[in-house]
């Protein structure tokens, strides 16, 4: 099985209180991604990550170091962009940067032949979720698909890719 995980392409992220241009960019690339796993006669499989925060965001470690609200469960910024956003999606909350709930849902089924990452943002939840796979699952090939991602800055998205690079997960530009 081929999978596909779209992190976080959420309103927030891409339009909303934390979105970028570089993020409103990739929503063409992400949409195209999507639909060629949803064309492929192979078995694909996608799944999509929500950044989930509540109420008490500010309170947290994270609010604390990134003081901005946002992804709080039932807003219109948690939610996925309507136009990525497959009907009958599987998808994952995430409190964190990373899922481990991602990783083992992927290793419980005992059929990756390949997992690619797309979404943002490249250098924080990209990167995050790419290594826990990683870790997880250390024979199967990893890609991130750099046209499909964004960073906080075009600086930090380059440096996220060089590091993944360096952990043996494949970047496509």
């Amino acid at each position: 099985m081929k999978y596909l995980v779209v992190i976080d392409m959420q309103y927030d992220f891409v339009s909303g209180s934390l979105g970028t241009p570089e993020a409103a960019a990739i929503l063409d690339n992400v949409k195209n991604k999507i639909k060629a796993y949803q064309e492929d006669s192979k078995g694909c499989r996608i799944l999509y990550t929500k950044d989930t925060h509540t109420e008490d965001y500010l309170h947290t470690q994270e609010g604390h170091h990134l003081p901005v609200a946002h992804c709080i469960k039932g807003t219109n910024g948690w939610e996925i962009v309507k136009e990525l956003l497959i009907p009958g999606a599987e998808i994952i909350e995430k409190p964190a940067f990373g899922s481990l709930e991602l990783a083992e849902r992927i290793a419980a089924a005992g059929d990756a032949e390949s997992i690619e990452l797309i979404g943002v943002c490249t250098d924080i939840c990209v990167i995050s979720n790419a290594l826990i796979l990683k870790a997880r699952l250390p024979e199967v090939p990893i890609s991130v698909d750099a046209r499909c991602c964004a960073g906080v800055t075009p600086e930090s998205h380059e440096k996220a890719l060089a590091t993944m690079r360096m952990c043996q997960i494949d970047i496509h530009a």
